[in-house]
């Protein structure tokens, strides 16, 4: 038996998905750019997946949609192409809270000359939005900032920080990663002053191996991979024809559920915050503001390490994770953390739960049953038996 409740990592392939990926898979697994009449099926499909992401995203035209390979190739092309396409000015945006992806691209370019504003958060994660609009100057060439945290959820406020961005200099690029917000919240890009944005597949039941990048119509973004002609010389390379076929339907399928996502698996997600909350004394609540995405709630447990709740969650087919999946294997506690400034008792012992619509009241329950006993035979063996036992006093 598993238990996936680290849908923020990767969720499971639709199976309406996989059918619908198959047929190009199989029979019709003609290139999109041939001439011939046996590949007019392929390149209708893009067509068509384009259709229903420009939908999805809330884009004004399906020429503002270009398939890449995944998230991180899409913040990639966004960042480096803004900059290389405006090259006098050597001043870039972001958040401390960003995905690697953004941040470790920020940091090579930072080791290229670029002055980099790294924006701060508060105690519940929210972006200090006074803090950006000081740091914008005539010299910014982008700002970078995410629409919901992979690790605490915590939405932020996307259209007021565009507005800042364009008040402050009309000229920034505004680059948002939403790849934690695809499929759980609604995205309209058109109200927004959004340029370029990034969703990857397989955070919302599509394949690994398959992203989005939007491209506002004025906007002129070098492409990162050279080739031939394909996704308007925005990105070279044969397309990947099941894959792209895939995420349309998975952007479309998303649309149809979101109202689902903001009600059932919230009511889920609320039902396990609440009863780890109630029936675990030294847990605690890592953002306590509700806005969020619907399937995320962040907990760490006072004292203790998260690795070991992992493994022992892990025995009893519990997949659960202690940050960002592109982290993991790492000894330093999460960056995101640190920068809320999370009291070093639990900052170690943080642990992230994420839904989706595939999961269910029973597994819920499961895990609600599970993990007060796991917590309390890992809370025995702490070498802070003192400090628990003034913690559990303290909030009895």
């Amino acid at each position: 038996m598993v238990i996936y409740l680290d849908n923020n990592a990767t969720t499971k392939v639709d199976d309406k998905v996989f059918d619908e990926m198959i047929p190009f898979l199989r029979e019709e697994y003609a290139n999109p750019s041939s001439m011939y009449e046996f590949s007019v099926k392929s390149s209708n499909a893009i067509a068509d997946a384009r259709e229903k992401v420009k939908e999805f995203l809330g884009a004004k035209s399906e020429k503002e949609i270009i398939f890449t390979s995944c998230g991180s190739e899409s913040a990639n092309t966004a960042i480096k192409g803004a900059v290389a396409h405006n090259k006098s000015k050597k001043h870039i945006i972001t958040t401390k809270v960003e995905h690697p992806c953004v941040l470790n691209t920020y940091k090579s370019l930072e080791k290229q000359g670029y002055k980099v504003d790294y924006i701060g958060v508060n105690a519940n994660g929210e972006l200090d939005l006074e803090e950006l609009k000081e740091k914008i100057t005539d010299d910014t060439a982008l700002v970078s900032v995410m629409w919901a945290n992979n690790e605490t959820g915590v939405i932020f406020p996307v259209k007021e920080i565009g507005e800042i961005i364009k008040s402050r200099n009309p000229n920034t690029l505004f680059f948002v990663d939403a790849v934690q917000a695809a499929g759980k919240i609604n995205i309209d890009v058109k109200d927004s002053n959004i340029d370029m944005l990034g969703v990857s597949g397989h955070k919302f039941h599509a394949p690994k191996g398959i992203g989005v990048l939007y491209v506002k119509s004025n906007v002129i973004l070098p492409p990162l991979i050279t080739g031939g002609h394909q996704e308007r010389g925005y990105r070279a390379g044969t397309e990947n024809v099941p894959y792209i076929v895939g995420l349309g339907k998975a952007a479309e399928l998303a649309q149809e559920n979101l109202g689902f996502e903001l009600s059932e698996v919230k009511r889920l997600r609320d039902k396990l915050e609440t009863g780890i909350l109630k029936n675990i004394f030294n847990a605690r609540l890592n953002s306590s503001i509700s806005n969020r995405v619907p399937n995320t709630t962040n907990i760490g447990f006072e004292y203790i390490e998260g690795e070991l709740i992992l493994l022992h969650l892990s025995d009893l087919g519990i997949c659960a994770s202690s940050g960002s999946a592109c982290t993991s294997g790492s000894l330093e506690p999460s960056h995101v953390l640190r920068a809320m400034g999370t009291p070093f008792t639990s900052l170690h012992g943080s642990i992230r739960f994420s839904l989706s619509r595939f999961t269910t009241e029973k597994e819920v329950d499961f895990v609600l049953d599970k993990l007060p006993k796991v917590i309390d035979s890992i809370t025995k063996i702490s070498p802070y038996q003192e400090e628990l036992e003034h913690l559990k006093k303290t909030r009895s």
